[in-house]
């Protein structure tokens, strides 16, 4: 089973049914539909949920609207920048407006 790290505050809105998808870049684990997930807290190492990939798109960060990140239940930033910065913040300086995003949409298991 492939796992998934989330940032603390992530976990209430994952588990609440807010947040319904993630985006990763640089996908290594080569996720797709389909795929089982852990999802695991990053501050704690602990498991706090299972899920299943259920559709999968791809779009350059520079191409993402804030439309975007309601349709496809993301977390929302204020503007672009604070999107890059973002994303910077979790992946390194290696991150620009070209990067390719891979917008996972999931739901949870028992």
């Amino acid at each position: 089973m492939k796992t998934l790290k989330f940032a603390s505050h992530l976990v209430p809105l994952v588990l609440s049914g807010e947040k319904t998808s993630t985006w990763r870049l640089f996908d290594e684990k080569d996720l797709s539909v389909g795929d089982e997930l852990t999802f695991i807290n990053k501050a704690t190492g602990e498991e706090f949920a299972k899920a299943r990939v259920t559709a999968v798109r791809e779009k350059r960060l520079g191409d993402i609207t804030s439309e975007d990140e309601v349709k496809e239940g993301n977390e929302r930033f204020r503007d672009a920048t604070d999107r890059l910065r973002a994303y910077k913040g979790y992946y390194g300086d290696a991150v620009s407006d070209d990067t390719v995003v891979k917008m996972l949409k999931y739901e949870l298991v028992a």
